[in-house]
């Protein structure tokens, strides 16, 4: 089976070599399939229907709340040379018993002004990074239940809401997200109005071994002015898994220049199939610079490896 699989492998990245581009026009909305994908005869409609309300990638984050992992935790705070000026170098554990969650710190060190004197962050990328990876005492009652809902901000309110509206601006980028000033509605890549500014092209890949669909969301080529303006997301390729259409691998690129802010960051994540279809985030890495009124910019860098996982 592994021999057939690497035979295919091999033979479409023969047919990529090869291939021509094709366009079509689906829902009045227009996208671009590689060779591959045409000669498979697949319902387009229907797989990027799929793609479009796609929840595995929110889903595989929110299993890391029901499950028990190790993580290797590294976050650096830089000047605008690429000096370090604060850091954590970490090895953390998550304990689950099935209905709470708790975290031991293994081992941790840290250099700068990260904390502060209480012992809180000193930065709001560590406590975005915290929101995800960390706990902080006993947290019971969990799911990683989905069902098609999307993030929301919960009702919080002031700089709690800010870190929301952050938190899924940078770990579920393409979703329109209310209540941010200038660009919440320049964020849903599947809007119709998004179509005139992006393009959008799928193909069939290898990912980490496993044929994949690939998705792409990029600017297009000419559009001027209207790129500063209207364009937040630089850049988001997708592989899903063909059986299971779940998301294995997302990188993208978001910047954007308004009055109040700025921002400027990239993010890599690799998910792993713990077994009987349980996604999870396995790396990431992320690197950004941003600036938001009343606030100090913030650049850094930042590495969660993540192993060990213990299933529900």
């Amino acid at each position: 089976m592994r021999y057939a699989s690497l035979l295919l492998i091999a033979f479409l990245s023969f047919k990529r070599s090869q291939a021509q581009d094709s366009t079509m026009i689906i829902d009045e909305k227009r996208f671009t399939l590689s060779e591959v994908v045409v000669r498979n005869n697949l319902d387009y409609k229907m797989l990027l229907d799929r793609i479009k309300n796609d929840t595995s990638f929110y889903k595989a984050f929110k299993t890391l709340r029901i499950i028990g992992f190790s993580s290797y935790n590294n976050i650096q705070m830089t000047d605008k040379k690429g000096k370090i000026t604060a850091s954590m170098l970490s090895k953390t554990r998550q304990n689950h018993d099935g209905k709470c969650r708790t975290m031991d710190v293994l081992e941790e060190t840290v250099t700068g002004d990260f904390y502060d004197s209480d012992g809180d962050y000193n930065y709001t990328t560590p406590e975005l990074y915290a929101s995800l990876f960390f706990t902080k005492g006993t947290i019971c009652g969990e799911t990683n239940i989905v069902g098609g809902q999307r993030k929301g901000k919960g009702g919080k309110k002031g700089i709690e809401k800010h870190k929301e509206q952050l938190k899924m601006l940078f770990f579920n980028p393409g979703k329109k997200i209310s209540g941010i000033p200038f660009i919440g509605d320049k964020l849903d890549l599947y809007d119709e109005s998004a179509h005139k500014y992006y393009q959008y092209r799928l193909d069939i890949e290898e990912y980490k071994g496993e044929l994949c669909y690939v998705f792409s969301i990029t600017p297009k080529d000419d559009l001027g002015f209207f790129k500063n303006d209207r364009i937040v997301v630089d850049q988001m390729v997708t592989w899903f898994n063909m059986k299971t259409m779940n998301v294995m691998g997302r990188n993208y690129a978001l910047s954007y220049k308004a009055g109040v802010y700025d921002f400027d960051v990239s993010m890599e994540v690799e998910m792993i199939n713990l077994g009987n279809d349980i996604i999870v985030p396995k790396t990431l890495r992320y690197k950004g610079n941003w600036d938001v009124i009343f606030k100090k910019r913030e650049r850094a860098i930042f590495t969660a490896t993540l192993f060990d996982f213990k299933k529900p």
